[in-house]
Parts: C-alpha cells; structure tokens; sequence
C-alpha cells in the first residue's frame, strides 16, 4: 500500500519521478517547524479537505499528529534520503505473487509516478486501485483494502 518504488526521483532517465526541490523543500520543513510539516503532511496523508468528518475523525487524525511529533525528529528527517532509493533493477527480480493497493489520490506518493509504473516491473502482481484513495487508504477505505488483502492471503 502507498507504493515508492520503482524510482520517485525525477532524474532524465526517470521523467516519470518527482522533482529534487520536493525532497529538499521537505527537510527543509522539517527542521524549520516539524509539528507544522507533520499537520501538512497529514492532512495530505489522508486528504483532509476530501475526508474530513466522513473518513477520518478529528480524532484520529489527532492520533496520529501525536504519534507523529513524537517520533524521532531526526529520523523524520533522515527517512527523506531513502525515499530516493532505484528500486528499478530489483523489481523483477521478485519471484512471489504480489499485492499493490494505492489509492489514485495519493498527495505523498503519487500514483502516476509510483504504483501505476509497476505492472511493467512486477511478474506476478495483483493491482487495485482504489479510486480517490487517499495514502492512508488502509484507514479511509479498508471496505476495499480489507476485503483485497484477505482475498489474496487466503490464496
């Protein structure tokens, strides 16, 4: 769920990604004011001005502000690095069925960079789609992840 590979930076081989200024301005953020950075980061992990007061409470989402600043502020910042990770050349080497379940309004991991670029990359993969699917899909929709990821366990 919430797919980053195959590539997320944008490089001249790799269009399809996204720009370094995203990356940069992200770190940038989170040493400026990280309680700002993580409100903005989750109000677009779950697409707020869509989901609010439908598919995600004030509460929870209040949940995971909490857990969010008090996480490691230096590892908020550091995990940016890892995002930019080439996983092109690995993707094929995957010998086991897979699951892909990313929500096509994804505003963390782009859905037209990441997870609709791996069909292509990935043999024995299931994709769902989920359409208007936040990154937090297994929250805002789990009358769709749930009933994908139980039907593919039990096979």
């Amino acid at each position: 769920m919430g797919a980053i590979p195959p590539f997320l930076l944008k490089t001249d081989e790799n269009p399809e990604g996204v720009e370094q200024s995203v990356f940069d301005g992200i770190k940038a953020a989170v040493v400026k004011d990280r309680p700002a950075y993580m409100k903005d980061f989750l109000d677009n992990f779950y697409n707020v001005d869509t989901f609010a007061g439908t598919r995600i409470s004030d509460q929870a989402w209040q949940n995971s502000f909490n857990v969010a600043v008090a996480a490691s502020a230096y590892a908020e910042y550091a995990c940016v690095d890892t995002w930019l990770t080439d996983f092109r050349k690995d993707l094929p080497k995957i010998d086991v069925p897979v699951l892909l379940i990313h929500g096509d309004a994804d505003r963390i991991l782009p859905y037209e960079s990441t997870a609709a670029r791996l069909p292509h990359l990935i043999k024995d993969l299931e994709f769902v789609t989920v359409k208007g699917g936040p990154h937090n899909i297994a929250w805002t929709h789990p009358d769709e992840v749930n009933p994908a990821l139980l039907d593919f366990l039990s096979r």
